[in-house]
């Protein structure tokens, strides 16, 4: 079974709406983990409404740390929740947003976070991503795939963290030839901050952006999107 997981920080819905939903729809995503979706003023309404215009619905309940999962028409939710990561005194309060879901057969546990500018906080919020990702997966069966922010690049600290547990996607489809996978600024992007994470079952068959124009990416959020699509057992 092969399914598309993506991971999209949205900017808080601060820039163009038509050319949001535009590269969303690009990027013909099963999965969608979201970073900086609206957390007030009618938070629920806008998430489920920019969801909707790209064909796509939300799964993950509450508004915690901006972060929530999406899903297409093909995904069915086995379970969503929502978990609070620790607190580091005078930083923003971090979340994980985790979706349980089930795809001709195939079973992913997918998890959309949003690591902190602080060193520390990022290194630690990694790890207790990842068991918690763990504890979500095991009564399922299903394989861990984690999609954000990571506020770093890949030779720092929670990055190489992440990639050691799981496969960087990007890494694991690149061929000499492709591209650097630059994710911030949209406009002329010059860093890798942004990834999919899968667990070793998922093979990774590729890692890209969102089929869209270079103007709607460039108008749509200061981030550019990536998408991998995975290879999956028992579907």
């Amino acid at each position: 079974m092969t399914v598309r997981i993506g991971t999209y920080n949205l900017h808080g819905l601060r820039d163009s709406l038509p050319a949001l939903t535009r590269v969303i729809a690009g990027l013909r995503a099963d999965v969608l983990c979201v970073q900086e979706a609206p957390r007030f003023g009618r938070w629920r309404a806008r998430r489920r409404a920019l969801a909707a215009a790209a064909g796509m619905r939300l799964a993950t309940p509450g508004r915690l740390g901006g972060v929530a999962v999406l899903t297409g028409p093909r995904v069915r939710v086995l379970e969503a929740r929502s978990h609070a990561l620790r607190v580091f005194l005078g930083l923003e309060l971090r979340g994980l947003a985790i979706a349980v879901v089930e795809a001709g057969g195939a079973r992913l546990a997918v998890g959309s976070f949003h690591l902190d500018l602080h060193d520390p906080a990022r290194v630690h919020h990694a790890a207790e991503a990842v068991a918690l990702m763990e504890r979500a997966a095991a009564p399922y069966g299903a394989a861990i795939v984690l999609g954000g922010d990571v506020n770093e690049r890949p030779h720092q600290p929670a990055w190489r963290y992440l990639a050691g547990r799981l496969s960087d996607c990007h890494e694991a489809a690149a061929s000499p030839l492709a591209s650097k996978g630059l994710t911030f600024p949209a406009a002329r992007p010059s860093a890798r901050i942004d990834g999919v994470f899968a667990a070793p079952e998922a093979r990774v068959v590729s890692c890209g952006g969102a089929d869209a124009a270079a103007a709607d990416l460039a108008a749509a959020s200061d981030h550019l999107p990536v998408v991998a699509e995975l290879c999956l057992p028992g579907g």
